[in-house]
């Protein structure tokens, strides 16, 4: 492991330690109930919805292997998924029997390998000992109704998109949310359930939308009243447009949290990225986002807003993938979510008949022993951490975050400027345009001289020094000769200088790629 993985697990244990359980909510916040200190839930889903019913890659490492591991890769949550029939109709099913029944004989094998005391235990006591397990490395779990017949998610057309569908039955639902809040009710660390995953198809309704949300989170709060309880919207966990005209009539108001779902080829999006200027599509995107479902964070009935599945093809390959990743990263940092990426597994048993089908967007890869994309990994560092706390009486900063690498600006005692982890970046002060950006603490600001020349640090806070955001994303001043340029950190090479070249992306009808010009001011008080 390397020392950041190390810092992180050292970190996360001293967080877990700090706060105590149940959670709440305040506003926007998730918080300690306790202190009112803020708690941001960064997570990784781990499928354990499909047909074995068993949290994935438990034939490849021990339970213990793999909680000890994601706990070391900053995550201190488990987006943990379940289908209802696993309580209602399988409960009694063991995991071997439930691997017999599936024809999983090499699994069941790795299963005996490295995990044999589960074998003899039912579908639902293993389920609870991974999550004792996670909880012993300070890792929360969210568990996540994905559907109600264990299989693969999501179609419109699945049987499982919304109420009243072939395997959405309304009251056996509602009779599994009452199971398992019930069976977690004295393990701390199961601090909330999801009532369910991206509700879709031609069934829905915005009425029985609210009919159901209400009745669900009811169950869940009088079985146990500590759990945070997370809604989904329309259309694939996109849509909460409807309680801009009419709120959602809960008195738990201090339970609930919204969540949402965003990939590079949500609502067919992908080809946005690759035909079309870089910078209108990110704003269109984080509008369009804004619009759906981050409003709920503002305004006198705000709520947290969990986005709860992301992710990109950790091969490299997907170039939609790639740029939207840079894209969203911002939009993370920039409003300080809670999100869990998609997803933890290297592998499945079996999905869609195909048993040990790797996962691309998976952290592991197929043998969980190592990640499957360590640059991906160190992309999330920013967004891992707790940026704005309410009760923080820290005065607001800001971090210069270039998103395309996942780094931060730092200052060097030499008054070079260059772009590294964000754990320790430099902070920042900035007025808007043309004015300059000030390293906090100091007379220095940021200034250049010339094209292709690293920026500096200087006591002359004049012409040179002054910046302005040539568009979202890029921000720009003048050399010594009137040429407009954005700063610029070129990912391609091995170097760490941070530099001024011409910008790019600018016309509105360029598709150059502007990413590594694209720095943004993220705020925070931790």
């Amino acid at each position: 492991m390397t020392k950041i993985a190390t810092f992180f697990i050292l970190l996360f244990s001293f967080a877990t330690l700090c706060h105590s359980f149940p959670l709440s909510t305040s506003s926007r916040w998730i918080i300690d109930d306790e202190t009112g200190q803020r708690v941001k839930l960064v997570c990784g889903n781990w499928a354990a919805h499909l047909q074995t019913m068993l949290p994935e890659g438990l034939d490849q490492q021990p339970v213990s292997h793999i909680a000890r591991h994601i706990s070391l890769m900053g995550f201190n949550c488990v987006r943990l998924t379940w289908a209802t029939y696993m309580f209602t109709r399988h409960s009694n099913l063991t995991v071997a029997q439930s691997f017999i029944n599936n024809g999983l004989n090499d699994a069941m094998s790795g299963l005996g390998q490295n995990n044999p005391q589960l074998l003899g235990l039912t579908v639902v006591e293993a389920q609870k000992a991974v999550i004792e397990e996670l909880g012993r490395h300070g890792v929360m779990s969210v568990l996540d109704n994905q559907v109600g017949e264990p299989m693969w998610c999501c179609g419109s057309d699945d049987g499982n998109g919304f109420w009243g569908d072939k395997y959405f039955e309304p009251k056996e639902w509602l009779k599994g949310l009452d199971i398992v809040a019930r069976t977690y009710k004295d393990i701390p660390l199961v601090i909330g359930i999801s009532l369910r995953n991206e509700l879709r198809g031609p069934l829905q309704n915005q009425s029985v939308w609210y009919e159901y949300v209400q009745k669900g989170a009811k169950t869940i709060h009088r079985a146990n009243p500590n759990l945070l309880l997370i809604i989904s919207g329309l259309d694939y966990d996109l849509d909460f447009t409807f309680l801009k005209e009419k709120p959602l009539n809960l008195n738990m108001r201090n339970k609930i949290v919204f969540e949402t779902h965003r990939y590079s080829f949500t609502e067919g999006q992908s080809n946005w990225y690759l035909t079309q200027p870089l910078n209108k599509v990110c704003d269109t995107i984080k509008e369009e986002i804004m619009n759906k479902s981050g409003f709920l964070i503002k305004g006198k009935n705000a709520a947290p807003l969990f986005v709860s599945e992301f992710g990109i093809d950790q091969r490299g390959t997907n170039q939609a993938d790639n740029l939207f990743l840079g894209c969203f990263l911002s939009f993370l940092a920039e409003l300080d979510l809670d999100w869990a990426v998609w997803a933890l597994q290297g592998n499945y048993y079996t999905r869609e008949g195909q048993q040990g089908m790797e996962e691309m967007y998976g952290m592991f890869n197929s043998t969980w022993k190592t990640l499957r994309n360590p640059e991906y990994h160190a992309k999330l560092q920013l967004i891992q951490q707790t940026l704005q706390d309410p009760k923080s009486k820290q005065p607001m900063y800001h971090l210069l975050f270039h998103p395309q690498s996942g780094k931060c600006l730092h200052a060097a005692d030499n008054n070079v400027v260059y772009a590294s982890d964000c754990i320790g970046a430099s902070r920042w002060s900035y007025d808007g345009d043309d004015t300059p950006i000030r390293l906090t603490g100091t007379s220095l600001c940021l200034t250049t001289s010339r094209e292709g020349l690293p920026v500096a640090l200087s006591t002359d806070c004049s012409e040179q020094s002054t910046w302005k955001f040539a568009s979202n994303y890029q921000l720009s001043n003048h050399d010594e000769n009137g040429s407009e340029l954005c700063l610029d950190f070129d990912t391609y090479y091995s170097s760490s200088k941070v530099l001024v070249r011409k910008c790019i992306g600018l016309d509105e009808k360029s598709i150059d790629n502007p990413q590594n010009q694209w720095f943004k001011f993220v705020s925070a008080n931790v």
